[in-house]
């Protein structure tokens, strides 16, 4: 079976920055309520979702606009810091800008569904050139309105803007919620990626129809040309 179009989570799937985003929430995790996130905190809790949820669940209740404000603003522009500093791993991940040219020559429509917010959207777009592969009209991010993953409005949405209904579409996503997501969304074909996590993780997941370790293992004939 062939699709029509892909939509692609960012954040550990075309930049491989998980890492960078754990400990930038280690250390603000620390200052919200004096230690860090676990590992299983930042999967279940973190990956997919916006900085107001993560922060609510630190400290076990809604918090006042402005602390996520002050704290998401300041936990953002630290990981920017980090990733720019970076410089090995500043870049797209393997096979993505390959992949992401064949989509363009075949005119496949494409587009990014991330729970990052405007600020990154815009860092990523600059410094990727991004561009020059995306519609930035047509890319869903953390906008206060979005609900977060796994709430399936994300790539409902995303599904609309190509176009296409969500069964005519590939989603590529690395973190649970965001597979949860795509799959209540009704997504045809869910690809894991295992950018941070390994193959095996993903395995027992009926919501994941193939997985790939890179994106030069893509089938490109799942798509029609």
């Amino acid at each position: 079976m062939t699709y029509k179009g892909i939509i692609f989570d960012f954040n550990g799937t075309l930049y491989w920055d998980s890492a960078m985003h754990k400990q930038a929430w280690r250390e603000f995790s620390k200052i919200i309520r004096g230690t860090e996130f676990s590992d299983d905190e930042m999967v279940l809790h973190m990956f997919g979702r916006t900085n107001k949820e993560i922060i609510e669940y630190a400290i076990g209740r809604k918090p006042e606009p402005e602390m996520v404000e002050k704290y998401g603003n300041e936990k953002e522009a630290l990981y920017r810091k980090r990733a720019e500093n970076d410089k090995e791993n500043f870049h797209l991940a393997k096979g993505a800008v390959e992949f992401l040219d064949f989509l363009k020559e075949n005119n496949i429509p494409r587009t990014i569904a991330t729970m990052s917010d405007k600020t990154n959207v815009d860092f990523y777009f600059e410094h990727f050139d991004l561009g020059k592969w995306f519609d930035i009209d047509k890319v869903v991010y953390a906008d206060g309105i979005v609900p977060s993953k796994p709430a399936p409005d994300i790539y409902q949405i995303a599904s609309k803007n190509l176009g296409l209904e969500p069964k005519d579409c590939i989603v590529v996503e690395d973190a649970i919620s965001g597979i949860k997501s795509a799959h209540s969304a009704g997504i045809g074909k869910i690809i894991a990626i295992c950018s941070e996590e390994p193959y095996e993780f993903y395995t027992s997941m009926n919501e994941v129809n193939e997985i790939i370790r890179d994106f030069d293992e893509f089938d490109r004939n799942l798509l029609a040309t």
